[in-house]
């Protein structure tokens, strides 16, 4: 799958429409992208990342939030392909700059929406199953 220009969704992303989102599709999306969304999350809260970095995250948060992106989210399965593909991609190029803090602070907050064996999927995190 080729990523989209994800960049153009930057101005999708606010903090409450992130909330709104992930509350509405954790289950169907999946303890792998909920967690790599609130990787991303934490990291742009980050007092340690690069401005640079953080505007890629605005970008693929915003691509996620958007309802208008490559594979709309309301087809069964498919629809959150491409955001779990983007989320990934971004995550991969900020990984570096993930304080081990923000990591914890992700599995905590997953551990209250999923079960042992959902999370079980974010062991690999960058492996590729869709």
């Amino acid at each position: 799958m080729e990523l989209p220009d994800f960049m153009n969704y930057a101005n999708k992303f606010s903090q409450s429409e992130f909330v709104e989102k992930i509350s509405r599709i954790a289950k169907r999306a999946g303890a792998k992208l909920v967690y790599a969304a609130f990787i991303l999350y934490y990291t742009l809260q980050s007092d340690k990342v690069s401005k640079a970095d953080k505007a890629i995250i605005i970008g693929a948060l915003g691509y996620m939030i958007s309802p208008l992106d490559v594979i709309p989210d309301a087809i069964p399965i498919a629809g959150l392909t491409d955001d779990l593909a983007v989320l990934l991609y971004v995550l991969k190029k900020v990984w570096t700059g993930v304080d081990p803090d923000i990591i914890a602070s992700a599995q905590e907050k997953l551990s209250k929406w999923f079960d042992a064996d959902e999370i079980n999927e974010i062991q690999n995190l960058f492996d590729s199953e869709e």
